[in-house]
């Protein structure tokens, strides 16, 4: 079971999101927030797997609540969910720590699956948010698509295209017939030959690159 806390200042999107997801027995609501400050008073109390993060809440919004609640409890997932797709919120979300960045108008089948996705460690963007920043974030390198490349070697860059599709780590251990703990090794070494912080801007540099 996943327990999902609901982070919006609308109360007919918390409603809606809730109603939709009780429909799934593999999610649980554990709870709604107004805005970002509650969100964190309400991890004071209870313990989350997932959170469904709005961006624009009054007191405080989701991109910082996102990094304040991402400094204390890592472990956290947060999907941020939004209609705005707009570069300076889906940035600023990302490097504060987001787990993925979702547009409202997926279906409650796709939200289920990226839930679930997330909370085992895989990576899932929108279309439309993956085509606004992928290029950009292999353009601040200031590198090209052939050196990128070259600095992986066959299984790593294999690795890599894996992540970029979404794939945890269980999974992509399950289909290369490796350990968990050999992905884990090979992930690390291929974010320090590209020179970058994390798995989800990894995702990013690697659709950026197709």
């Amino acid at each position: 079971m996943i327990k999902v806390l609901i982070v919006d200042d609308q109360a007919l999107i918390r409603e809606g999101l809730s109603l939709m997801l009780d429909l799934y027995d593999e999610i649980e609501i554990a709870g709604e927030a107004n805005n970002g400050e509650e969100a964190i008073d309400f991890l004071k109390k209870e313990e989350i797997d997932v959170i469904l993060m709005d961006i624009r809440m009054p007191v405080m919004d989701g991109v910082e609540a996102t990094k304040v609640i991402k400094e204390k409890h890592p472990n956290i997932k947060i999907i941020i969910l939004t209609t705005f797709n707009e570069d300076e919120y889906i940035f600023k979300g990302l490097k504060n720590g987001a787990d993925s960045y979702i547009l409202k108008d997926v279906s409650s089948k796709e939200l289920v699956n990226i839930i679930k996705s997330v909370n085992s460690g895989g990576i899932m963007l929108h279309g439309d948010v993956a085509k606004t920043i992928a290029s950009a974030v292999v353009d601040r390198k200031g590198d090209r698509k052939e050196d990128i490349l070259k600095r992986l070697t066959p299984r790593e860059l294999e690795i890599a295209k894996l992540i970029g599709e979404g794939k945890s780590n269980r999974e992509i251990s399950q289909m290369l017939y490796i350990t968990e703990g050999t992905v884990k090794n090979y992930v690390t070494k291929i974010l320090d030959k590209l020179e970058i912080r994390d798995r989800t801007q990894l995702a990013l540099m690697i659709k950026g690159l197709k």
